[in-house]
């Protein structure tokens, strides 16, 4: 029994849907979970309908319409005729979504970013399983709100354990036993069957809550790159396949900003002893990488490149020390604004972090900082973690950069750096 979870660049045109129902074929025999993410950018286009509609700009319905016309075009490219059922079940999808923005806007902007942008995956495990029904595969569609359930916290679901795997290990092993499950990643469900989502790339998560709760052999994450690299292509060239690491390391490389694999992804995993394979969709024959209970360390040093800091040194303004309830309040306020910490180091009199320049939430944050603390804030700088560094590997990457501060332990540099101007 596996799980497999396909992201939405896999499933991003009609090609692409078809090239994610060969890979399923292949597996046909094996008792398959599918956990799919919604189609290409849908969830950035239907956070903006929910962002036009929350501002009353009269954009939304436009914007939505957009995004409805997208995947009329897929399913065209896909069955040829208006006439298949799956047409009216997508067009229902999305009437959905138009009933909320006929009323003005009542509730909190969490729940109602929920509601809309958590149709994305419903709909592209729809037409991912009506494809793949099409051309023969034995299919069962779920709605993963009937399995994995959550709190009220909209946009940051924790999950109800325990109901959670009761729910799925009571019924999905029957069903796997002669058909293939298609699912959704990213969403769940309150008590009072609300939506809810687990957070930015939580599909990885939800494939790692559906297979920790079944106990499978595995799971795979088919990605577009060839594997867990040791560095970001976008950022570091040339970069390097890593074929196996630790959960250990894995987990130090998403709490450092690795985007390869969702933070909360590895502990259930880990927890089940699960393996975890990060394939190419593009190149299915290849192995990937694997990430399992290792003794070994990362074959090769890893960096994590992370723009758009801000560094904030934070200090009390009556030049006392740094303690227990003023380190207590600063975190508070960071955890309210949903503000991460990317970089932190105290001293006796000051504290100072690097976070993601995220606007305006960072300046609100800033603001309820100066009400007790004297604080300073430089923009613009360029984080960067090496992962079993040494000075080569250190060198390499503060070519034409100045070091604003530089934070190291055995196995971990960060490197807070700025451009040098010519």
């Amino acid at each position: 029994m596996q799980v497999f979870k396909f992201g939405g660049a896999s499933v991003k045109d009609a090609d692409s849907i078809r090239n994610v129902a060969d890979i399923i074929t292949k597996y046909k025999e094996d008792e398959l979970l599918v956990v799919v993410s919604a189609l290409g950018k849908t969830t950035n286009a239907l956070t903006e309908v929910t962002q036009h509609f929350a501002d009353q700009t009269g954009q939304a319905f436009d914007l939505l319409e957009k995004v409805k016309t997208a995947h009329q075009q897929i399913l065209t490219a896909l069955f040829g005729v208006s006439h298949h059922a799956i047409f009216d079940e997508i067009a229902n999808c999305f009437v959905e979504i138009e009933w909320i923005l006929e009323e003005e806007p009542q509730d909190a902007y969490d729940y109602l970013h929920d509601q809309i942008v958590s149709a994305g995956e419903i709909v592209s495990s729809k037409i991912l399983a009506a494809y793949c029904t099409h051309i023969g595969l034995p299919i069962k569609w779920i709605d993963a709100r009937d399995y994995i359930f959550t709190d009220n916290t909209y946009r940051e679901a924790d999950v109800n354990w325990q109901k959670t795997e009761d729910k799925i290990r009571r019924e999905l092993p029957s069903i796997l036993d002669n058909q293939i499950i298609i699912t959704q990643g990213f969403i769940g469900s309150t008590s009072e069957n609300f939506t809810t989502t687990l957070g930015r790339e939580g599909s990885d998560y939800s494939a790692a809550i559906f297979a920790a709760c079944l106990q499978v052999d595995n799971v795979t994450i088919w990605k577009d790159v060839p594997g867990v690299l040791n560095a970001d292509p976008k950022w570091f060239n040339p970069t390097e396949l890593i074929p196996e690491l630790s959960y250990t390391d894995a987990i130090e490389l998403t709490y450092y900003g690795a985007t390869v694999i969702h933070p909360k992804t590895i502990k259930p995993l880990q927890n089940k002893k699960i393996t975890l394979n990060v394939r190419s969709f593009v190149a299915p024959e290849q192995p990937g990488t694997l990430i399992r209970t290792t003794n070994d360390g990362l074959p090769i040093p890893s960096f994590i490149f992370k723009v758009n800091q801000v560094f904030v040194s934070i200090q009390p303004r009556d030049f006392s020390f740094i303690v227990e309830d003023n380190l207590s309040h600063i975190f508070n306020l960071f955890h309210n604004h949903r503000i991460k910490i990317n970089m932190m180091h105290n001293s006796a009199i000051s504290f100072c972090v690097s976070i993601d320049d995220t606007g305006a939430n960072v300046d609100v944050l800033l603001e309820e900082l100066e009400k007790r603390y004297k604080v300073s804030v430089e923009k613009g700088l360029e984080l960067i973690t090496i992962r079993y560094y040494n000075q080569e590997t250190i060198d390499r990457v503060l070519v034409n950069k100045e070091i604003i501060r530089e934070l190291k332990d055995s196995y971990t540099c960060q490197l807070l750096v700025k451009e040098l101007r010519s």
